[in-house]
């Protein structure tokens, strides 16, 4: 149990620290070593650990990666993007326009890669109107991990909960998309509570400022580098709405989420006309690595019986207290390992418990968290990321600022809104 509990630790702090001093390696080398490690302690054999890895979570993320590479390749998020900031004359109605755009692709689409393209157009449409990007920056990034809250497929945590959990897509989202569409408008209410007097200046001093706009060419619209291919899109959009369709109905047709999500991402690539090696080529095979590694090192902790201290540490129930403490864990401990390796370590200890409503108080606190620091989710980093790229800083301490109040209320509101559905019996 001792080798166990130690690789588990330096695997965790090798994921919280990112890179460790003079130590070549990252995320995904760090789940990797730890599983290496596992096998090479004797903690599990081979057989074991691959037993370890949860297939059905990686079908799910490749597929959903294979379809967002080839609506990517076709411009589709730069299309949604631009009709969305180019439907706000005003900033005011640009940060509506941005958060709402964003957290509703994110629900349906992985919301790392919405923030991804998004980002680099609503840089644009606040430079084309004379406006700060960086409260409309933090807007998005908050909304991304708020909307990818209501389905599983908009996260990866989201997407390891509901293959274990077996909790049905409709019903997920039930009991989700409320905490998700209160917690946007208490986004809305806080930005503008920070950011509104500069919005309300500008708004006075009348609207003469230019929308963002894509000029036309052809069959394409275009930005520089960036271009719209509809013929793409006419191919590869009608899949993700069958797709979305058809993961609503899975239990009604008996069909899983993974091989859905496998048939729609393989088909978007063979109608598409992207070439099928590009579209390979775009998957986040390290983002599949890290989360392989992860399953075996987590399940090499279990095998060697440290988890089952832990449960016995930590007492949870499917309760109104469970849920409670379910966010609170989850609040905290996100902020060191962030809201994935969180999950990966909290599923077993799920396993087991009757019900839905520690699954999805997990799901949501795991997610909600995630917006307390500019660390605390990938899709955080990324659009600091992107931002720098484009010459715009989002500082650690105004953003932390922000999502220290956003984080506190949403939180709330979602504790508040599972309470009323296990109240009235709806969450079981």
């Amino acid at each position: 149990m001792l080798a166990a509990a130690i690789i588990l630790a330096a695997t965790y702090v090798g994921i919280a620290s990112t890179r460790l001093p003079r130590v070549n390696i990252d995320r995904p080398a760090a789940t990797l070593v730890g599983a290496v490690l596992m096998l090479l302690a004797g903690v599990m054999t081979f057989e074991q650990a691959v037993r370890a890895i949860d297939f059905h979570t990686l079908a799910l993320l490749l597929g959903m990666m294979l379809l967002v590479v080839v609506l990517q390749r076709g411009g589709f998020f730069t299309l949604l993007a631009t009709k969305a900031v180019a439907a706000a004359p005003t900033p005011g109605r640009l940060m509506v326009s941005v958060v709402v755009a964003t957290a509703v692709f994110s629900a349906f689409l992985v919301n790392d890669v919405v923030v991804l393209l998004f980002t680099p157009v609503v840089i644009q449409a606040c430079r084309m109107q004379r406006v700060n990007p960086v409260p409309y920056l933090i807007g998005e990034a908050m909304a991304s991990n708020i909307g990818s809250t209501a389905t599983i497929v908009g996260n990866p945590q989201n997407m390891i909960i509901g293959v274990t959990s077996g909790i049905p897509f409709a019903r997920f989202f039930a009991y989700l998309a409320p905490v998700a569409a209160v917690s946007t408008l208490l986004l809305l209410v806080v930005v503008w509570k920070f950011y509104g007097k500069r919005v309300r200046y500008y708004v006075a001093g009348g609207g003469g400022a230019p929308t963002a706009t894509l000029p036309t060419t052809g069959g394409e619209v275009s930005r520089g580098a960036i271009s719209v291919d509809y013929g793409v899109l006419a191919r590869s959009v009608p899949v993700l709405v069958l797709l979305v369709l058809g993961f609503f109905l899975s239990s009604l047709i008996g069909v899983s989420i993974p091989l859905l999500a496998l048939v729609g991402g393989v088909a978007a690539m063979v109608v598409s006309g992207v070439k099928p090696t590009d579209v390979i080529r775009g998957v986040d095979w390290p983002l599949l690595v890290f989360f392989g590694g992860l399953f075996v090192v987590v399940g090499g902790a279990r095998q060697a019986g440290i988890l089952d201290a832990l449960l016995q540490s930590v007492e949870i129930d499917s309760s109104l207290r469970g849920i409670l403490s379910i966010h609170i864990f989850s609040a905290l401990v996100s902020q060191l390992v962030s809201n994935v390796p969180l999950t990966v370590l909290m599923v077993p200890l799920l396993e087991g418990l009757p019900g839905d409503t520690l699954w999805v108080s997990l799901a949501a606190g795991a997610t909600l968290a995630g917006n307390a620091t500019l660390i605390g989710a990938v899709a955080n980093i990324i659009v600091a990321e992107q931002a720098y790229r484009e010459g715009v800083v989002v500082h650690f301490a105004e953003f932390l600022k922000v999502g220290l109040v956003v984080t506190t209320l949403t939180l709330a509101a979602s504790m508040g809104v599972l309470a009323i559905e296990f109240h009235l019996g709806f969450l079981r």
